[in-house]
């Protein structure tokens, strides 16, 4: 046993006499470590994985949303499967480069990043990161909703019925009150982003442009305009994001990763972006089809209207896939996103935030979760709402909320007062600045092109 499992065994070491007695939350996180620090000891590798799994997967298939599924369907249906498959693998390292850095963030200070904003740049950031967080949060989650809603009219389910069935379900999950239940529900629930995968074989890609187009990185159908401006905006908030950040970061924490779970927190988040970004390629190959037979999509409304419009390319078992796909994107995503505004709310205002919580002790947690999803599923059933332009546009916001909330992030994982030898290197620090330069960069361009929109002929 080296020296960092017996140094973790020491912390989880049982109680004595005289010791302050432990809350609930705090013995099932117990509980759980004493079971991971036993299968490592029995040197049960892929048993390990297993058990430390689930951050990772989870903040990256919940970031292959509703919004984000669109995004790539429309990318596929505009574009092909040119320039954006890989663009979109970059993305997704991106996303990778990022949430390893949360990880390390997490496992070194076992504290939430809303929390660790407050304590370290002090109660005016900490309050502008929440406030920005909730708000983005909220605008997000109301697309969630509208994924859901969508999914369910293309089975001719109504508004109403859907966005209830979905607040339900959110609401049902965290009755569970314990995290690694609702954690591995989640995990179940995920899989089926992978829906998009045979959907996309049923479209009967090119096998060899596809390699082609990822070895290469194809041309640019149309040449750059503010369209293509604003899907590579859209794109990158399909992939990098800010709830994200919060959200791992205090799962890691909730889940009692400890320093010698550092490894098994970095291919959690690896594979979790591996699985995402083919889901994610597999969604735009899907919808290619719209794009060889000259299918405007700019008025479509939903993700319901990509599966009925690929009905006569990929048939109809594809096109249920791909509906029953924008479904699990919605739901998924708005488990994850309510429950990262409340870690970031409760976080700040100092209460007890965590899922292993019972509903006496865990009233503003719990409440800010459901509450969150109770005005998203409201605003959703409000008519005539441009469906499928809001829902790129959150894709957009949150790309360019994102330079911000990179920041906070570098400085923080920099702060060796906090993070000793986690912090980062100088590697780690020019790939961080890297994506905030190329976030800012686009999302100044997005402006400009906005502003002046001639200005690329």
């Amino acid at each position: 046993m080296n020296c960092e499992v017996r140094q973790d065994a020491r912390e989880l070491a049982p109680m004595t006499e005289g010791s302050p007695a432990l809350s609930l939350d705090e013995r099932l996180r117990q509980r759980d470590q004493q079971r991971v620090l036993a299968t490592r000891a029995a040197g049960r590798s892929f048993r390990l994985l297993w058990l430390l799994a689930g951050p990772g997967v989870l903040v990256m298939l919940g970031e292959n949303d509703g919004p984000s599924m669109v995004s790539y369907a429309t990318t596929g249906a505009t574009y092909g499967i040119g320039f954006f498959i890989p663009f979109i693998l970059l993305t997704f390292l991106m996303a990778y480069v990022v949430q390893e850095m949360t990880v390390r963030l997490g496992i070194a200070t076992r504290r939430g990043h809303a929390e660790l904003i407050f304590q370290r740049f002090g109660p005016f950031w900490g309050y502008f990161a929440m406030g920005d967080l909730v708000v983005g949060n909220i605008l997000t989650l109301v697309t969630e909703f509208i994924a859901i809603q969508a999914g369910g009219l293309y089975f001719g389910i109504p508004s109403w019925l859907a966005v209830v069935a979905g607040l339900v379900m959110i609401i049902g999950s965290l009755l569970l009150r314990r995290y690694a239940t609702w954690e591995r529900l989640l995990m179940g629930l995920a899989v089926f982003n992978l829906l998009f995968i045979p959907a996309a074989l049923m479209a009967h890609p090119d096998g060899h442009a596809l390699v082609h187009a990822i070895g290469t990185w194809g041309p640019l159908p149309g040449g750059l305009n503010t369209a293509f401006i604003t899907l590579i905006l859209a794109n990158v908030g399909a992939t990098v994001t800010p709830w994200m950040i919060f959200f791992q970061q205090s799962a890691v924490v909730d889940k009692g990763l400890q320093r010698a779970d550092l490894p098994q927190g970095r291919m959690d988040t690896a594979l979790g972006a591996l699985i995402a970004a083919i889901a994610a390629i597999a969604t735009v190959v899907a919808a290619a089809p719209l794009f060889a037979h000259h299918i405007d999509v700019s008025s479509f409304q939903s993700g319901a209207d990509f599966a009925s419009a690929l009905r006569p390319y990929i048939g109809t078992t594809g096109a249920t896939l791909f509906a029953l796909g924008i479904i699990e994107a919605g739901l998924i995503a708005a488990m994850t996103i309510s429950t990262s505004s409340s870690y970031a709310i409760a976080e700040t205002l100092a209460a007890k935030h965590s899922l292993n919580l019972d509903f006496t002790n865990g009233r503003l947690f719990y409440g800010a979760a459901i509450g969150s999803a109770l005005v998203a599923g409201g605003t959703v059933l409000i008519p005539g709402a441009p469906l499928l332009a809001m829902t790129l546009t959150v894709n957009v916001i949150a790309t360019l909320l994102m330079a911000p909330a990179l920041l906070f992030l570098l400085l923080l994982v920099n702060d060796r007062e906090i993070m000793r030898d986690l912090a980062n290197g100088w590697r780690a620090n020019i790939a961080g600045g890297t994506i905030i330069i190329a976030i800012s960069l686009v999302g100044a361009l997005y402006g400009v092109i906005t502003v002046f929109p001639g200005v690329l002929g």
